[in-house]
């Protein structure tokens, strides 16, 4: 395709269908001339994907049939145009309906035309409408998940609605191996990079607004990488000591390894695991980047007898598979993606990994435990069934002045935008 506006028709109707994801599905374009464009679409309609469907379902007048998904996600890209966008108005309607030749359904040009066309007269109306149906409606969040933030924060609730539209910070982890984190906001200021360092996490610091990777000191050298604040705060809680053996399971892309080996020098040995030969990739590229080395292992993390040789770790990090309801700001595509019956699938794997890699961590070793979800299904209630299952294990506790104190955890709440994403710790020890 070589319509941009076809083009994340295209990309919207395969998330529609829970096929991939928006990252995988872009990566097939970045070397687009319109890709910066076609990544605006494309994270503008998954993030205001509930709310452009709530307009859309007002302004037809009987619902498109399923094989007509394209063309619902090509008058979603054309809401968007209208609502958010800089776009001249009837530019936006005449290249939307110009688009529609590329998805090779020439009937439907009338029908987008008009409903872009209404969308402009009704809008009003529209968005008062929208404001009164609830708060799912207008956060545009699924049903289940706006229900669930109530339920289980209903204190914090309107702000994580509110936040998941907003577009994330880019945030940084300064290696003060190389230098201090003062000295490297002289150097982002002398750059004319505006930044603040974080609150909770030593390394980290904060862009006003996100820039290349190329633009910033030191960042091939190593002096710096993109890291979320909330992921900064494992190695302190890993509490790492010299020659200790460490596996990094789930570790791609590697940030935590790369971050791991910074902080703690001294190792006996770093095992960095994933199932994905692909993900991997990005881990050695990381350590690379960084002059570092770990031993990298391609396996499941629910089977070690495939790739674990029997000598047993004393410090273990699971940043399990999740439904990474704490970064939706990062990744919008998640609310199309995620349903309430997905939850209880992830609970079940993260139990198995669990289970499976607790026998490889070593008498009196820790385990950190985290997810980047915010839903006690994956967090609190996963380590409540483990420690019922598990008689030689222990809640050790996670001692912090941030975050909401849980029963089996600390739950970091995406609430500032320039602050983190949503992260569960829980800390194990084996008896």
């Amino acid at each position: 395709m070589t319509n941009t506006r076809a083009t994340a028709a295209g990309i919207l109707a395969e998330l529609m269908a829970e096929s991939g994801s928006l990252s995988s599905h872009l990566a097939r374009h970045n070397h687009s001339s319109d890709f910066q464009l076609l990544q605006e679409y494309c994270y503008g309609c998954c993030r205001w994907f509930y709310l452009l469907k709530f307009f859309l379902d007002s302004l037809l007048s009987k619902p498109l049939k399923k094989k007509d998904s394209d063309v619902l996600a090509l008058l979603l890209v054309g809401i968007y145009q209208l609502r958010e966008m800089r776009t001249p108005d009837h530019a936006a309607i005449n290249e939307t309906v110009a688009a529609v030749s590329e998805l090779k359904k020439p009937w439907a040009k009338g029908l987008v035309n008009a409903v872009l066309r209404n969308f402009l007269r009704k809008q009003s109306e529209l968005e008062a409408r929208a404001k009164e149906g609830g708060d799912a409606v207008a956060s545009a969040h699924p049903q289940w998940l706006a229900d669930d933030l109530a339920h289980y924060w209903p204190a914090q609730h309107k702000v994580l609605l509110a936040n998941n539209n907003l577009r994330p910070p880019m945030t940084l982890r300064v290696n003060t191996n190389r230098q201090s984190r003062e000295d490297y906001l002289e150097q982002l200021e002398a750059n004319g990079i505006k930044a603040m360092p974080g609150r909770f996490a030593e390394t980290s610091i904060y862009l006003d607004q996100p820039h290349g990777v190329g633009s910033l000191p030191g960042f091939d050298a190593g002096s710096v990488s993109v890291q979320d604040e909330a992921s900064q705060l494992v190695p302190a809680l890993l509490q790492l000591q010299a020659e200790h053996r460490v596996l990094d399971a789930c570790a791609a892309p590697g940030g935590k390894t790369c971050h791991i080996l910074e902080s703690e020098h001294s190792l006996t040995e770093l095992v960095s695991l994933d199932r994905s030969p692909e993900r991997l990739q990005r881990v050695r590229e990381n350590l690379d980047r960084l002059q570092l080395d770990a031993n990298i292992a391609l396996g499941d993390a629910t089977d070690p007898d495939a790739w674990w040789d029997g000598n047993p770790f004393d410090r273990i990090l699971i940043d399990a598979p999740c439904s990474a309801t704490g970064v939706i700001r990062r990744h919008p595509d998640i609310k199309l993606l995620r349903s309430k019956k997905s939850i209880a699938k992830l609970q079940q794997d993260q139990l198995a990994i669990l289970g499976s890699i607790w026998r490889c961590l070593a008498p009196n070793g820790l385990l950190l435990y985290t997810t980047c979800s915010v839903l006690p299904e994956e967090n609190n209630q996963v380590i409540d069934l483990f420690l019922q299952q598990q008689t030689d294990a222990k809640y050790e506790g996670v001692v912090a002045d941030w975050g909401v104190e849980c029963s089996y955890g600390r739950q970091l709440l995406p609430l500032e935008q320039q602050g983190p994403d949503g992260f569960f710790y829980s800390l194990l020890r084996k008896k």
